[in-house]
């Protein structure tokens, strides 16, 4: 029968509450900052962190990828928490155009009496077509239109419309029979979808004399 305070055959043993232990601990230091390392390395591909505004993330491969909301600049490109600028190839729309000389409404369509400008001051996307003097939205969203159409020498009433595919949606009306120039002018914004038409028709009366100086403006707000 073993002595007391011995195991069968052993070193002698320690009761619990009394000076010393069973055994010694083990140092896992070394094994315990590699276990750590290596869970941290995991962790991403596991348990995917998420952005301050819980934005579910993109897991590509095991590796995190966290899509914060971004923001729009003014410019039309849009910039993310990363600092990463996407900017659409159609971001920026606008133009403006003009008419430089006078010339009598033979030159303007008896069918549309589409009033036609014969220089553009800006295009930037190219959408405004001078010589239709049409302009083309690239994609929905929201644009700006203005016009400015002078009478000269002309004792008539005009109303000049702003059309859409066809429909008027504005009208401005010049008819003061004691000035030499007159404008009417007037602007909107207009919801429009990819490959909408813009232009402006001379609805009532005359330009006679011409309408130099006469402008045609617009630009994409922003899109939806």
């Amino acid at each position: 029968m073993p002595a007391p305070g011995r195991g069968p055959g052993g070193p002698p043993l320690s009761m619990p509450g009394r000076r010393g232990a069973l055994h010694e601990p083990a140092d896992f230091g070394p094994s315990l900052g590699a276990a750590l390392a290596l869970l941290l390395l995991l962790l991403p591909a596991c348990c995917p962190v998420r952005a301050q505004n819980d934005t579910e993330p993109i897991v590509l491969e095991g590796k995190c990828l966290v899509v914060c909301d971004s923001s729009p600049s003014g410019d039309g490109a849009v910039t993310s928490s990363l600092g990463i600028s996407v900017r659409s190839g159609s971001a920026k729309v606008a133009f403006s155009a003009t008419r430089s000389t006078n010339h009598e409404p033979s030159e303007m369509s008896n069918r549309t009496m589409t009033i036609y400008f014969d220089q553009v001051l800006v295009n930037i996307g190219n959408h405004f077509d001078l010589a239709s003097s049409i302009f083309v939205a690239p994609r929905k969203g929201i644009y700006s239109f203005s016009f400015h159409v002078v009478k000269v020498y002309n004792r008539q009433t005009i109303q000049v419309s702003l059309m859409q595919n066809g429909y008027p949606v504005i009208s401005a009306f010049a008819g003061d029979q004691d000035v030499t120039r007159e404008a009417a002018s007037n602007g909107v914004l207009l919801l429009m979808e990819r490959e909408d038409k813009v232009h402006l028709k001379l609805e009532r009366g005359n330009l006679m004399g011409g309408w130099k100086y006469s402008t045609f403006s617009g630009f994409l707000v922003f899109p939806l």
